[in-house]
């Protein structure tokens, strides 16, 4: 039998996880920080659908976008959309778009931001990665492989220069920035946009099999010498799936990124810029109930009860400085139900 203090220590503790789980179970907006902001994103690409389907005909951006000689993305927001390119052969495109456009950094910093009071950051594309096993290989690959996604376009704007692994393991391939590059881009940013809806399991590709995916991909997949799948041993998915092939549900990894990007890179401001999920569309199932959306309601939920955790609850008591969620929906219709939404933030262009 335990002595009297230790059954002391062990109420105390069970009453503490009680309350935290309780807490978090029962999230609303005032759970999260005054000034947290909460607002909603759909892309008109997706949600409307096929130029030839149910009658919606072709759009003013379906003729821009097809015209040539036009970008098919807006280069002139204030939230720079990048995503990274997997040909490390191909960097120099990568360093443009860490770099985004002289003109506009100084034309924000000059002639913009005093007048419009608006702000510059870059959305970034982050799966959270869990080593396989608990092996040294397998956690150091997991390390590569988030080197080869956030940090390859992160680290310039903090640190002025790409994560040390990927130049050591890229060489000479890997540009260098110049005296001028690093002054024009490091600390160049007001917030850091993560687009995160997953998380995916990391193993070591350093062996022979890894050689020879080296030798066919000659990509950055290649050179992070890592293999990210959501599967586990004897191929367990990592979590429940979503329609999309690449999304499973895992909310814990929201709270692990959010937990790295503070460890690692001193606490930034940050929004989350893209977070969900999508929903096969199942024909025989009545309208009404699928409007009930039960699932993508458990998936925010739990995401941002994973979000919550992230600012409430870390070791040092320091809450990470997330500004804010931007609720990405595939269906407007579903929107009210599936994720809260009290705030439109405005993104100004500078056109």
């Amino acid at each position: 039998m335990l002595p009297r203090g230790g059954r002391i220590a062990i109420l105390i503790a069970v009453l503490v996880a009680f309350e935290i789980q309780t807490s978090l179970s029962q999230i609303n907006r005032a759970s999260f920080p005054k000034g947290f902001v909460f607002g909603t994103a759909s892309s008109a690409f997706q949600y409307e659908g096929a130029v030839k389907a149910d009658g919606r005909g072709p759009s003013v951006w379906d003729a821009f976008s097809h015209t040539f000689g036009n970008p098919s993305f807006p280069a002139k927001s204030t939230l720079i959309a990048s995503q990274p390119n997997s040909k490390t052969s191909s960097e120099d495109g990568v360093i443009s778009q860490v770099l985004v456009s002289k003109s506009l950094i100084f034309s924000f910093r000059e002639l913009i931001k005093a007048k419009q009071r608006g702000f510059l950051g870059i959305s970034l594309d982050v799966i959270w990665f869990e080593p396989a096993t608990n092996t040294t290989n397998d956690i150091e690959a997991a390390q590569r492989a988030q080197d080869f996604q956030l940090g390859w376009f992160i680290e310039p704007l903090i640190l002025g220069n790409y994560p040390i692994t990927m130049r050591n393991r890229v060489g000479d391939r890997l540009p260098n920035f110049t005296e001028n590059d690093v002054a024009l881009v490091k600390g160049s940013f007001d917030f850091v946009g993560i687009n995160h809806y997953t998380t995916f399991y990391a193993r070591s590709s350093d062996s022979l099999f890894g050689d020879l995916i080296g030798k066919v991909l000659n990509d950055s997949l290649a050179d992070s010498g890592a293999i990210t799948l959501p599967f586990g041993e004897h191929l367990k998915p990592i979590g429940d799936r979503a329609s999309s092939i690449w999304l499973y549900i895992v909310p814990q990894g929201m709270r692990s990124l959010m937990n790295y990007i503070r460890q690692k890179y001193g606490n930034p401001p940050v929004i989350i810029t893209e977070n969900g999920m999508d929903d096969p569309n199942h024909a025989l199932t009545p309208i009404k109930d699928a409007l009930k959306d039960e699932k993508r309601i458990k998936y925010h939920k739990d995401y941002l009860t994973s979000l919550l955790a992230s600012i409430n609850f870390l070791d040092d008591a320091i809450a990470t400085v997330i500004s804010g969620l931007l609720c990405h929906a595939y269906n407007l219709e579903v929107l009210v139900e599936s994720c809260t939404s009290v705030t439109v933030m405005v993104i100004v262009m500078l056109q």
